[in-house]
């Protein structure tokens, strides 16, 4: 098994390639035949174009490739435990074939054909359960795709099996899951981070290429710092939120995660866009997020020059791990060498989101989660009467997480404490949302840790929610404001078999997910000793 020093190469910068014109207007739908990729002159940094070269070019069969990653899979998943469902190997299978029969017979199979796709238990799919990590769903089929579930199967991605959460997403941790406890490919015996744990491992361990998760207050910006991969949460609305199971309506987004920021734009790309199922759902265009990732090499020596960024100041002061402020400083440095101006921004009222947050996702999820009775929705427990039909089927069937946050919701919503509450918790957000507008006005994008430690030991902090609450600090701001943010690994802590990744948070404007990509895509590939390979899967990755 390869150590620290043996993972530490500098990455491969991605090649400038043609794009299918699939991505050149959004549309949903699998277009008509069109030119392949051009052949690479170096290893592309995206696993989805390889993938899609290589099935073109008929190097590769989708076959072969879907073999690959299940062999890695099964392999590591008894270690690991991302998955909480997954289909008999056949199933995919067949429809591997089925994209080598299309490709065969000279139809494009799609942007996504033949990459393995990950979702998390919380986004509905039809053909394998959906159960939120929690009993009182166990067993569930949805009737219906997600929209985001949907959108990616039409353009030829493989859902490859759903992932473990913390259940519902109440959790930062996935230790919460009432089904199994996730490990991190980087140390078995520490957490992936919450609540999409599940979703971020399988991508860290190369279970599948990327995976869904869901995003309330970091739930995939956490779990990527602690995983060592890509997390992008997008503006609200900008992906469709119809199939995702509600836990605080007003923050919730579905992010992706990729090994690398391209894989993550192509991902958003694929699933973002307005959806008549939700009305929540922006109109605004979106746009071609591959069009500014070009050759690092072709561009000049500052290639960032120019771009204004600022280090929120809160984010690195007492209370951050020294490792992490060190890692996060040593990342400004390195946009100063790609010609960016950094500055130091204070947001005053940085500190106020995270009681905001708690007051305001527990409010929405006492309203959110009381569909779960046992005659709505979820399994029911036998009762000679009604109210005990209710109380003992949410009893049994919901989690002490879960059970906790849905009484702290209802109590600050009950009355003589909404306004002290509640209402004062919206003023917050306001005051949140006017910080971050005048910070961009200042700033083209602002920067921070994306989680106040690397990852810790299971268990370690199981008995300390507050603690727990208190690891959401850097990332509950954003769903406060409705903004973007994507968080890339940027640098390492020494612990565990080989180091604990680190995770540097892009925070930009409303619908700037563009820009942010772009960046995020220069600042990586130019990071030197930048290879995230966790050492559960380094002998079977180049």
């Amino acid at each position: 098994m390869k150590m620290l020093s043996t993972l530490q190469t500098p990455r491969s910068t991605l090649s400038r390639f043609s794009l299918p014109s699939t991505f050149t207007s959004h549309s949903h739908s699998p277009t008509l035949p069109q030119p392949s990729l051009t052949t690479p002159t170096s290893p592309p940094q995206s696993q989805i174009l390889s993938i899609r070269h290589s099935l073109l070019t008929r190097n590769l069969s989708a076959v072969d490739l879907a073999r690959s990653y299940l062999t890695r899979l099964r392999l590591t998943e008894p270690h690991l435990r991302s998955f909480l469902h997954l289909p008999d190997d056949q199933t995919i299978l067949s429809r591997a074939h089925e994209i080598d029969r299309r490709i065969a017979a000279g139809e494009d199979p799609g942007p996504l054909a033949g990459v393995l796709v990950a979702v998390k238990d919380n986004i509905c799919t039809a053909d394998m359960p959906s159960t939120g990590g929690s009993r009182i769903l166990e067993g569930y089929r949805p009737p219906f795709d997600a929209t985001a579930v949907k959108r990616v199967k039409e353009l030829g991605g493989i859902v490859v099996g759903k992932t473990n959460m913390d259940e519902f997403g109440m959790g930062s941790t996935t230790e919460a899951s009432a089904f199994q406890v996730t490990a991190n490919p980087w140390d078995v015996s520490r957490v992936p981070g919450g609540s999409s744990g599940g979703s971020a491992a399988a991508v860290s361990a190369r279970q599948c290429v990327v995976s869904l998760g869901s995003d309330t207050g970091g739930s995939v910006r956490q779990p990527a710092s602690f995983c060592g991969v890509v997390g992008l949460k997008p503006t609200y609305g900008r992906v469709s939120r119809f199939g995702l199971m509600a836990y605080a309506s007003s923050l919730d987004a579905i992010g992706c995660f990729g090994s690398s920021v391209a894989d993550t734009g192509i991902l958003l790309h694929a699933i973002a866009g307005h959806d008549r199922f939700d009305a929540t759902s922006s109109k605004q265009e979106v746009p071609n997020f591959l069009s500014h990732f070009d050759l690092v090499s072709s561009l000049e020596s500052k290639p960032l020059k120019g771009l204004r960024v600022g280090l929120i100041r809160e984010t690195i002061e007492d209370g951050v791990d020294a490792g992490v402020v060190s890692a996060i400083r040593a990342a400004a440095s390195h946009f100063e060498e790609l010609g960016c101006s950094v500055n130091e921004v204070s947001l005053p009222s940085f500190s106020l989101g995270l009681p905001a947050y708690y007051i305001l996702a527990l409010s929405e999820s006492s309203s959110n989660l009381s569909r779960y009775d046992g005659i709505r929705y979820g399994n029911q427990v036998y009762a000679d009467e009604l109210d005990s039909l209710y109380g003992d089927s949410r009893s049994k069937g919901l989690g002490s997480e879960v059970k906790m946050r849905i009484l702290m919701g209802t109590y600050a919503l009950s009355a003589g404490y909404y306004d002290a509450y509640y209402k004062r918790a919206q003023q917050v957000r306001t005051i949140i949302k006017n910080s971050f507008k005048e910070a961009l006005d200042q700033n083209d994008i602002l920067i921070s840790p994306a989680a106040p430690s690397a990852a810790y030991k299971i268990g370690e902090k199981k008995k300390d929610p507050l603690a727990m609450y208190a690891g959401d600090i850097m990332t509950v701001n954003v769903n406060l404001a409705g903004l973007p943010a994507l968080v890339l690994p940027c640098g390492f802590i020494e612990s565990g078999p080989a180091g604990l990744p680190v995770g540097l948070q892009l925070i930009g404007a409303a619908f700037d997910e563009g820009e942010l990509l772009r960046v995020g895509h220069i600042f990586e590939q130019t990071l030197e000793n930048g290879r995230f390979v966790p050492p559960i899967v380094a002998d079977s990755v180049e």
